[in-house]
This record gives C-alpha cells, structure tokens and sequence, in this order.
C-alpha cells in the first residue's frame, strides 16, 4: 500500500521556523520525485518546492524561494521541507505528494499525495 504521511505542522508566530516530514512507503522511493503543495483556505492548491534524487534537482515557488529549504533522506524514505522566516501568508494546509521521475509543478501530474498538515502562522 503507498503512503504519504506527513507531520511537523503547527502553530507558529510570524518570523519563526518549522520543519515538515514526508514519510514514504510503498513505492520504490528513488525512483520518484517528492514534491511539497499548499492550500490556503479559499485558494487552489499551489506548488512550493520539489526534490528529485534522480534528476538531482530541487524546485522553488517564488512565494517561497530563499527562506524553504527541501532536503531528502532516502535511506529513510523521508524528505524534509524546512520552513524559515514564516508569514501570516504561509498559513495553509501542505501535501506532500510524489512523481515517478521528475519534478512537476502541476497538480495532476502527482500519482500519489499524503493528507497533508496544517501549519499556522500568527501574526
């Protein structure tokens, strides 16, 4: 069975950090690129970042680009997205979701997504 689980939301006031946790299982992990999708209350479902073992690339959102950083551990099927210098504005639930091969920004193209954990910021 593929699972997506993530974790480490949150609250957490303007400014500060958080780290978030995908943990795969069930799917061949190298062979997949992971990327990180938000959805903010009212909005469509928009992608931040992504890591791809294979390509050997990494993607950002220019919403988050300098203060996300995606980083992978593929001994252990996991891959992070370390969130700094959060905003009120980053508030929103955030999906880890996985692509055989490459990175994609395109919601549709992901074959598997995780429930997602709400991260709020305060102001």
């Amino acid at each position: 069975e593929v699972q997506l689980v993530e974790s480490g939301g949150g609250l957490v006031q303007a400014g500060g950090s958080r780290r978030l946790s995908c943990v795969a299982s069930g799917f061949t992990f190298d062979d997949y690129a992971i990327g990180w999708f938000r959805q903010a209350p009212g909005k469509e479902h928009e992608s931040i970042s992504c890591i791809s073992s294979s390509a050997g690339s990494t993607y950002y959102a220019d919403s988050v680009k300098g203060r996300f950083t995606i980083s992978s551990d593929n001994a252990k099927n996991t891959v992070y997205l370390q969130m700094n210098s959060l905003k009120p504005e980053d508030t929103a639930i955030y999906y880890c979701a996985a692509k055989r091969n490459s990175c994609s920004d395109y919601y549709y193209a992901m074959h598997y997504w995780g429930e997602g954990t709400l991260v709020t910021v305060s102001s």
